[in-house]
C-alpha cells in the first residue's frame, strides 16, 4: 500500500479507510458511542417488528409502514456500523474496490427508501385525518403493498447507476478514503478526469427525491393542519394532533441531521474534517436508534405491547 498515491491505477483493488480523520487517537473511546447506538438501533427495530408481528391489533397500515422504515433502519446501520467498529478495534482499514462500491449503493437505496416510507407515512396520516370514515378502503392491504413495492423500485432504480458510474472513472489520485466507510462523494473525489456525470446524477437524484419528498410530506400536512383546525374543540385538536407527532419527529429526526450535515459540507469550508466525518455518521446512526424510541414511546399500543412481553417474561 505505500505506493497508494502516486499508482495510476484504473479499478483499485482496494480502498484504505481511516476513520473519522484526525482522530485515530481517539478511535477507541469514540467506537463506544458508535457501539451503544448501533445496539439500541438493532434491539430497538428488532423489537418494532416483532410486536407488530405479535400483535393482531397492530396490523394495519401505518405499522406496516413503520414495518418498513425499522427493516430500511437496520440495513442501513449493519451496511456501515460493523465496518466503521472493525476500524476502531482492530485497525482493519482496507476494503474491497467493489465492497466499496456495493455499500455506496446500500447507503443510497436505503436512504432514499426511508424518505419514500417517511412520505408513505404521511400519507397514512393525510388518509386518517382528513377522510377518516374512507381509511380502511382507500389503504387496503394490497396497496399498502403496492405502495412499499414502489418505494423500492424508486430506491433501487435510481441509486444504481452510482457503482456502475465509480467504476468506469481512472483512479489515479490516491485510494485513501478520510472516512470510516465509503461514500458516494467521497470515492468521487479520487477519481481523475471529467466526473460531472457522477456530480450532476447525485445532485438530480437529492434535488428530485428529497426535492419532491419534502413537498409531498408539506402538503400532506397543510391538509392535515387545516382539518385539524377545522374541529370545534381545542381537546378533539389536540387529540387529533398527538396521532401525528411520533410522524413529525421521525421527519425531523430524518431530515434534519441530513440538511445540516449537507450545508456543512457544502458551506463549512473551514470546520475541521473530523466534524464532517462525525456529522455525516451521525447522520446514519441518530436516526435509526431514535424511530423505534420514538414510536414505542409516543404509541401507546406498542408501548403496552412492549411492557406486557417483558413483565412475561420476567
Amino acid at each position: 500500500m505505500s505506493n497508494s498515491n502516486t499508482t495510476d491505477f484504473t479499478n483499485p483493488s482496494t480502498f484504505t479507510l481511516l476513520g473519522i480523520s484526525g482522530l485515530e487517537v481517539a478511535h477507541v473511546w469514540l467506537s463506544i458511542p458508535f457501539c451503544t447506538m448501533y445496539i439500541i438501533a438493532i434491539l430497538g427495530n428488532f423489537a418494532i417488528l416483532l410486536i407488530v408481528k405479535i400483535e393482531p391489533s397492530l396490523h394495519g397500515p401505518m405499522y406496516y409502514f413503520l414495518c418498513m422504515l425499522a427493516i430500511a433502519d437496520l440495513v442501513l446501520t449493519t451496511s456501515t456500523v460493523p465496518k466503521m467498529l472493525a476500524i476502531f478495534w482492530f485497525n482493519s482499514r482496507e476494503i474491497d474496490f467493489s465492497a466499496c462500491l456495493t455499500q455506496i449503493y446500500f447507503i443510497g437505496c436505503f436512504s432514499l427508501m426511508e424518505s419514500g416510507i417517511i412520505v408513505a407515512m404521511g400519507f397514512d396520516r393525510y388518509v386518517a385525518i382528513c377522510h377518516p370514515l374512507r381509511h380502511s378502503t382507500i389503504l387496503k392491504i394490497p396497496v399498502v403493498a403496492k405502495m412499499g413495492l414502489a418505494v423500492v423500485l424508486r430506491s433501487g432504480m435510481l441509486v444504481l447507476p452510482y457503482p456502475f458510474l465509480l467504476r468506469q472513472w481512472r483512479y489515479c489520485r490516491t485510494n485513501i478514503i478520510p472516512e470510516p466507510f465509503c461514500a458516494h462523494i467521497s470515492v468521487l473525489k479520487l477519481a481523475c478526469g471529467d466526473t460531472q456525470v457522477s456530480s450532476y446524477y447525485g445532485l438530480f437524484v437529492l434535488l428530485c427525491v428529497m426535492g419532491l419528498d419534502g413537498i409531498f410530506i408539506t402538503v400532506s400536512y397543510i391538509q392535515i393542519l387545516r382539518a385539524i383546525f377545522s374541529l370545534p374543540t381545542k381537546d378533539a385538536r389536540l387529540k387529533t394532533f398527538g396521532t401525528c407527532v411520533s410522524h413529525l419527529c421521525v421527519i425531523l429526526t430524518f431530515y434534519i441531521p441530513g440538511l445540516f450535515s449537507s450545508l456543512t459540507y457544502r458551506f463549512g469550508k473551514n470546520v475541521p474534517l473530523h466534524v464532517h466525518v462525525l456529522i455525516g455518521n451521525m447522520n446514519l446512526l441518530v436516526p435509526p436508534m431514535l424511530h423505534p424510541i420514538i414510536y414505542g414511546v409516543r404509541t401507546k399500543e406498542i408501548r403496552d405491547r412492549l411492557l406486557r412481553f417483558i413483565t412475561h417474561k420476567e
